[in-house]
């Protein structure tokens, strides 16, 4: 098909596609060509995240054929350290984009696109948004070898539909058909207390409800006393049939006395809103237990869209005298259910366990910008960073700050500034900002200048303080060694590592010339493919440069010998 009437028929497409109110279910066709099998579906809970795509199991290992899911161009293609890795997008006729991330390597004809511009920048990573007419694919064309590129934890292939308004979309809705008969499991349920007066069982602290699992899998909870307005959270997960992976529910529901009171779906979602997952669990929980517990209420501050119909918010209120059956219903996305039933009766009691308030000096709205000072050391919290009003604990002794603690979210960063100013000036270059970590070492958080001040922003609360780093990274070539024949070779390897502050920035040249130095920095490992370009004469001078967050600066230089064929 010539380009002219591709395009043509592409932007036809488009626009009827734009015009159908239901998703397609025959445009597109397995990203593999393999069964699918799921360690990760859409919507599934991570951390200060929803899952936006499919993660399909590669059969734990890399290479696979990654096909189109259908016709259309290469729109998209971004190349980066952390987040999807090699990543790839196609745009379609019928309006939708799918996305593949975490590959190993592109296809020959994108491969050549995406290294031409890799040198002529001089960059590994990059970011690419061909024309339409430039990289056109017909669907089921191998686009991609699978990988495990980015911030994968093991191979598989990160898939994704997003529609116009680049929202991800739940692929199964576009036909895709995953072996699924088990229900999801609930785990877990806890009552939430809302205000001075409202209590369970004379307490207004969370209480964990006792389950029992019925012959039917489902389950019902011991009977509780309460008062006031309460709110409810469960925890719960589900699994296909190919797989032990804990994968997350497609939709929730929680009726009173039959009449449905709070419904969410993971149907699609918008990016820019899916760090109100915070919200939606109990994240002191999470960050304390890491247990997800799924709030069956919305929380004033939740700007999230999934929710549906909802009343009052999901809170109950529970009144005195009268009874109440609680149903909360768990679902996938191919219909199977668990239920658990909550029976509650309202009684007024006196309360005997009061959650305790820990006084502050500082007490921050929620809404307001808030600012902290003391000493040298300045934190500035936007409008809108904490979900609700607290006491904060803030303290500095001269070396440490604490900010609170680390199981209270944040939706925006804070700014973290120290005035360094009485440090010499020989000193302040190898400065930065770290944050103290649970087993006591030390997280370089982004540390950044100006005058006599260095800050950081960051959503993280907890222990900050200033840190130097005097030790220059190290360079280690790990398949080869001075002044070796590589004639046989395909690629060069290295490993960068840094004691401290992390690496920012690397670069090699083989006889004063750029090469592209593929990094992953989950294994500190550099390579080369000698294929790249074809070196001159037998003789050749290899120098990479590594610098640390604080510039210390590492030069490695090998000489080795190469015959090219």
């Amino acid at each position: 098909m010539g380009k002219q009437l591709f395009l043509f028929v592409f932007f036809l497409g488009l626009q009827l596609g734009f015009s159908q109110q239901k998703y397609p279910t025959d445009d597109f066709i397995n990203p593999l060509d393999i069964p699918l099998i799921l360690s990760g579906n859409f919507g599934e809970l991570r951390s200060n995240h929803f899952h936006g795509g499919l993660d399909i199991k590669t059969q734990q290992r890399q290479g696979l054929n990654v096909l189109s899911a259908a016709g259309g161009y290469v729109s998209r293609i971004k190349v980066s350290h952390w987040g999807y890795g090699k990543a790839l997008y196609i745009t379609h006729p019928n309006g939708y984009t799918t996305v593949y991330g975490h590959l190993k390597k592109f296809a020959p004809k994108i491969e050549e696109y995406v290294k031409k511009h890799q040198y002529e920048k001089e960059s590994f990573t990059i970011e690419l948004f061909p024309k339409a007419s430039e990289l056109i694919v017909s669907k089921g064309e191998i686009v991609a070898l699978s990988g495990n590129t980015g911030g994968s934890g093991g191979p598989h292939l990160h898939f994704e539909v997003r529609d116009a308004a680049s929202k991800p979309i739940n692929p199964l809705f576009f036909g895709y058909k995953i072996a699924d008969k088990r229900a999801p499991e609930i785990r877990a349920a806890v009552v939430y207390m809302f205000g001075d007066s409202s209590h369970v069982d004379q307490s207004n602290i969370e209480k964990d409800l006792f389950l029992k699992k019925q012959a039917n899998g489902d389950l019902i909870a011991d009977k509780i006393e309460a008062f006031g307005i309460i709110g409810i959270g469960v925890n719960a997960i589900d699994q296909q049939d190919g797989a032990y992976n804990h994968n997350g529910l497609f939709s929730l529901e929680m009726s009173v006395n039959g009449k449905r009171v709070y419904y969410h779906s993971l149907d699609t979602y918008s990016f820019n809103e899916t760090n109100y997952i915070n919200d939606f669990i109990d994240y002191e929980r999470y960050s304390n237990k890491r247990q997800h517990i799924q709030k069956c209420f919305v929380e004033p501050n939740n700007k999230l869209s999934i929710y549906k119909n909802v009343i009052d918010n999901g809170f109950l209120e529970i009144k005195d005298g009268l009874s109440y059956t609680v149903k909360i219903t768990a679902k996938d996305f191919e219909g199977n259910s668990r239920t658990l039933i909550i029976p509650i009766v309202g009684k007024k009691d006196p309360i005997i366990v009061k959650r305790p308030i820990k006084e502050t000096p500082y007490y921050l709205n929620a809404v307001e910008f808030n600012k902290l000072s003391k000493d040298n050391v300045t934190v500035a919290f936007p409008k809108n960073s904490f979900y609700k009003d607290l006491y904060f604990d803030f303290q500095y002794d001269g070396e440490v700050v604490k900010l609170h603690h680390d199981d209270v979210p944040l939706h925006n960063n804070f700014t973290l500034t120290f005035d360094v100013s009485d440090y010499p000036e020989s000193k302040r270059k190898q400065l930065f900002i770290a944050r103290k970590t649970s087993k006591g070492g030390l997280s370089y958080s982004s540390t950044r200048s100006k005058d006599d001040k260095v800050y950081t922003l960051s959503k993280t609360l907890g222990e900050y303080t200033l840190a130097i780093d005097s030790i220059k990274p190290k360079i280690v070539p790990i398949n080869f060694k001075e002044g070796q024949w590589l004639s046989k070779y395909s690629e060069l390897k290295l490993k960068v590592s840094d004691n401290l502050s992390g690496i920012k920035f690397y670069r090699g040249e083989i006889d004063g010339k750029w090469i592209l130095l593929e990094y992953d920095p989950k294994t500190g490992l550099l390579i080369y493919d000698f294929s790249d370009r074809k070196l001159e004469g037998n003789e050749h001078t290899l120098k990479v440069t590594a610098i640390d967050n604080v510039n210390n600066t590492i030069v490695y230089i090998a000489s080795f010998y190469r015959k090219e064929e």
